[in-house]
């Protein structure tokens, strides 16, 4: 495991950039513009001070954010100095906060230890073990084409509006059996609380009520979807809990694999080494996947934890309740590699796009599958797709928490017919019995 991953070169070499331009006694901030142009410079100059480093990750809200390697993995395993739930430190950001709709407490997996978060990830993992993989493929499989055919006879289009963005969206809604007329309040939602914007919070607000609508009607009648499967199982969750875990898959689940699948689009066709990769270029799908996962993972900055009392970490003081975050994309990219101590036997990969540790990605496998199912139909039926604008020119989504396109715009020879594009992908009025999922509630 002496490698940065595949077909990842190591930074290179070569003279520091200045530091950006901050006031005195500020710290850099993840947010705007200028980091969206340019994080791994930012990371560079964050890992000249040391394993963590002080950041700005909305107006007046600070945070410690790892990005040395082996302190991450450190700190995603440690639960007796770190906890992952933030009400001691949220009492100190304002209500209004932007970064709040994606870090504040909710009673789910995401922010509970112990014994509380074993219920709810136990409820989880099992409620997702019943999506049978290969019925998997094939629902993405269907309804990739019919996105691709919405926009194929025009000769052009945005791969992140048009179809990196919605494919999740309909595998995620039908899965959980949401109306179709609910279902762009799910996309919304969720791409929302991401960005730290004034809206943020209104937008994970209305993602709550549709899930809340949505709990309560498969209470009354279930169905045959993920939803019923998790209010059924055996750890018992009330409406609340239940709705809490639902927009948590969601919102980890839709906007990461997004983010994944226009990641590896825009390797694809902006690196030279896979030129030519529609006619057997040199290097594959599989292989973009592979290398965003280590050079631009979907979720760039997470992991927040928070000491349980004040402490020293990696040579850092720490005060108890403090925000510390882990830099993904910075601890992937550490020159030299620094991964040859990751036990590979716990079942992880030895980058850290899915974590590590109680609270790695649950959703892996149905993530990858989702993502190298939407790539492979795309290229197969669009096989002379370019980008419309230089690399240079594309704008970068500004939030602190991902590294994503905003847009992805591509021209192609006009197709008048797709082969295979076989009807909507989610009919209104249409039973939600979602394909495929299988097994029982109990598993």
């Amino acid at each position: 495991m002496n490698l940065p991953g595949p077909g990842t070169a190591p930074e290179a070499a070569g003279p520091t950039p200045p530091p950006a331009t901050v006031p005195p006694h500020e710290p850099p901030a993840l947010y705007g513009p200028a980091f969206a142009a340019d994080p791994h410079g930012h990371y560079r100059r964050l890992r000249a001070q040391g394993p963590l480093a002080r950041v700005r990750i909305a107006p007046g809200i600070d945070a410690m954010l790892v990005t040395d390697y082996h302190a991450a993995v450190d700190l995603l395993r440690d639960t007796e100095t770190f906890t992952k739930d933030p009400r001691a430190w949220q009492e100190g950001v304002p209500a209004d906060s932007p970064v709040l709709p994606v870090l504040g407490h909710r009673p789910t997996a995401l922010f509970s230890d112990g014994s509380v978060h074993a219920r709810y990830r136990e409820a989880i993992n099992d409620t997702l073990a019943l999506i049978e993989p290969h019925l998997l493929r094939a629902e993405v499989a269907r309804i990739a084409r019919q996105l691709i055919a919405d926009f194929s006879a025009t000769g052009s289009g945005d791969l992140i509006a048009q179809y990196a963005r919605r494919l999740p969206l309909h595998v995620f809604t039908e899965s959980f059996g949401v109306v179709p007329e609910d279902g762009e309040r799910i996309v919304r939602g969720v791409s929302g609380m991401m960005d730290p914007a004034e809206g943020a919070a209104a937008a994970y607000a209305d993602l709550v009520g549709v899930v809340t609508e949505l709990v309560a009607e498969r209470r009354a009648r279930p169905g045959r979807d993920l939803t019923t499967y998790l209010l059924a199982h055996p750890a018992g969750l009330d409406d609340d809990e239940a709705v809490r875990q639902i927009t948590l898959i969601m919102s980890a689940g839709h906007d990461p694999t997004t983010n994944l699948i226009g990641n590896a689009l825009l390797r694809m066709l902006s690196d030279s080494r896979y030129g030519g990769f529609l006619h057997g270029g040199a290097m594959t799908a599989q292989e973009a996947i592979d290398e965003v996962l280590w050079r631009d993972p979907p979720l760039a900055n997470m992991g927040a934890h928070y000491p349980r009392r004040d402490t020293e970490f990696h040579g850092v003081a720490l005060r108890a309740g403090q925000l510390v975050m882990v830099s993904f994309a910075a601890a992937n990219t550490q020159s030299p590699p620094v991964a040859s101590g990751f036990d590979v036997r716990s079942g992880d990969s030895a980058h850290l796009a899915w974590s590590t540790g109680p609270h790695r990605c649950p959703a892996k496998q149905p993530a990858l599958l989702m993502a190298m199912t939407a790539i492979e139909q795309l290229t197969s039926q669009l096989c002379d797709l370019e980008l419309a604008v230089a690399p240079a020119e594309l704008l970068w989504r500004p939030g602190p928490f991902h590294r994503a396109p905003a847009h992805l715009p591509v021209r192609f020879t006009p197709l008048d017919t797709l082969p295979g594009a076989d009807g909507p992908a989610a009919p209104e009025g249409v039973d939600h019995a979602p394909a495929r999922v299988g097994g029982t509630p109990n598993g």
